[in-house]
């Protein structure tokens, strides 16, 4: 991978879209026009609430922009892992309305949450079952499913990395996101080791920010040792800013972290 491709994530910019400083519509044009990104990746709970002539507004304001959109994250569906099975093929049922708005978008991927309840193993069939049911769906939509590292057991990038071996399909993948390794309040995984289980299956990458240093360094995050990783992988996708601080604005958060990602990806080709 030669050339660094960089997407925006719209939850970057969640509290100005949340207080009303920013309308869904013009995210795209944003992304443009402040940070000149024309790829991005949308978050459900902003439009959740509207119909599909909606959804070809907002895909038609960013194509006419020149701004592609290439995923929907999805929250608040239900439990594509729960113990339940009704619970969970409505959960499965839930979620195929954004196979359809993402299709409509003219994305790659609809990201979902592994969520469940059990031990280990437990959890980890619900979830293959789950993602089994709604990966068949999407290929009715030509839209992949692709998950997370999202607290719980999907931040265990081995048991991540499992289910989507089990799902065995090439429609469903992961979605890494460089930051959200929490297991549990007290548990933590291996960051790098997770990353590098994941992204056999990839369709997408996260690069969670939070704060940096007076180098403009990430604080928490080696994104040299980050991207090293994703490279050796073999994948040329785009690489998704996401940034969740609070010292910066979001506006400055997304400014530093391209710029981190544009000296890491040029110190790594030039050593």
């Amino acid at each position: 991978m030669n050339k660094l491709k960089i997407s925006l994530a719209q939850w970057s910019l969640h509290r100005e879209i949340f207080e009303g400083n920013l309308d869904n519509l013009d995210f795209a044009i944003t992304a443009k026009n402040d940070f000149g990104i024309t790829r991005v990746e949308y978050v459900n709970r902003f439009f959740r609430d509207k119909d599909n002539n909606y959804i070809r507004e907002m895909r038609k304001r960013g194509e006419d922009a020149g701004v592609y959109s290439l995923l929907i994250m999805v929250d608040g569906e239900g439990m594509l892992g729960d113990p339940d099975l009704g619970k969970r093929i409505i959960a499965v049922e839930q979620h195929r309305r954004w196979l359809e708005a993402a299709n409509i978008l003219g994305c790659h991927s609809i990201r979902v949450n592994p969520d469940s309840e059990g031990s280990y193993e437990t959890q980890m069939d619900l979830v293959v079952d789950g993602l089994n049911r709604l990966t068949a769906h999407g290929a009715d939509y030509g839209i992949n499913v692709i998950v997370e590292n999202h607290g719980g057991f999907s931040s265990n990038g081995k048991w991540l990395a499992e289910v989507i071996r089990r799902v065995d399909n090439p429609r469903c993948g992961t979605l890494p996101d460089f930051g959200n390794f929490r297991i549990t309040p007290v548990e933590y995984y291996d960051r790098y080791l997770g990353i590098r289980e994941m992204m056999p299956f990839a369709k997408g990458v996260s690069a969670k920010s939070w704060d940096f240093d007076s180098l403009g360094n990430e604080t928490e995050i080696d994104y040299q040792k980050m991207l090293r990783i994703v490279y050796e992988s073999g994948y040329d996708g785009y690489i998704g800013i996401e940034y969740e601080g609070n010292r910066l604005s979001e506006r400055e958060g997304i400014l530093a972290t391209k710029a981190l990602l544009e000296r890491s990806h040029q110190a790594i080709f030039k050593s």
